[in-house]
């Protein structure tokens, strides 16, 4: 009789095939902030080519701003909810249209429920045993976090050296001038939050945040 010590929700690695986000490789973080420019910043990512939105569980509205993405943006973009850190956040996320949930932890749970709704799951990891139990798990790609202060490009190619078989979407203190750096370090997408978005969420300064955008949209692979 065959065993597997692969007992969780999804496919085993081995069997998976390589996900690409569907909305590109660069996805807008949008975190904190006031909650009443959420949706000038969505439209004006979306308008610049930025078309993978993720907001955040820690940004007011967050619920609202979802649905609103979703309903103006959903055949053009692909929305989530990040930060979650429980059940009922990936629940209420589901609910308003959310297509993945990215989390700062590795969380069974939240990995059962998200594919129970079917929603992407992207959980935080940091070391190459979290990584790998994070895709054993099911996630759909491992979020690779704080990407920058674990050592950048270089930390990410010696990890995917012998584990090529994961798709990982490094976060953290990543800047728009760096991204085609972990792409070609192994990373099927790279999430940005303030390098990005600035104080747009804040301020409603959507000059400045159009012009990071665009100048991302430029590097990022069709």
């Amino acid at each position: 009789m065959t065993s597997t010590t692969n007992t969780a929700p999804g496919p085993a690695p081995h069997d998976r095939a390589r996900h690409r986000h569907q909305a590109g490789p660069a996805i807008a973080i949008l975190r904190g902030g006031t909650g009443e420019h959420v949706e000038d910043v969505v439209a004006t990512l979306v308008e610049c080519g930025v078309t993978a939105i993720e907001i955040t569980t820690n940004t007011p509205r967050w619920r609202e701003g979802i649905a609103w993405a979703v309903e103006h943006y959903g055949s053009a973009a692909s929305v989530g909810v990040g930060t979650v850190l429980d059940v009922r956040q990936l629940d209420d996320a589901a609910a308003v249209g959310a297509s993945f949930a990215v989390s700062p932890h590795l969380d069974a749970d939240l990995g059962e429920r998200a594919h129970e709704r079917g929603l992407g799951w992207y959980p935080g990891a940091a070391t190459p045993t979290e990584i790998v139990r994070a895709w054993q798990l099911g996630a759909r790609a491992v979020k690779v976090f704080p990407a920058a202060q674990l050592g950048g490009p270089a930390f990410l190619r010696q990890v995917l050296a012998p584990l090529d078989f994961v798709d990982v979407i490094p976060t953290g203190g990543i800047g728009v001038d760096d991204v085609t750096d972990y792409l070609a370090a192994g990373a099927v997408a790279v999430g940005l939050g303030s390098p990005l978005v600035g104080d747009a969420l804040t301020s409603g300064d959507l000059d400045a945040l159009r012009g990071r955008a665009e100048r991302l949209a430029t590097t990022l692979p069709r």
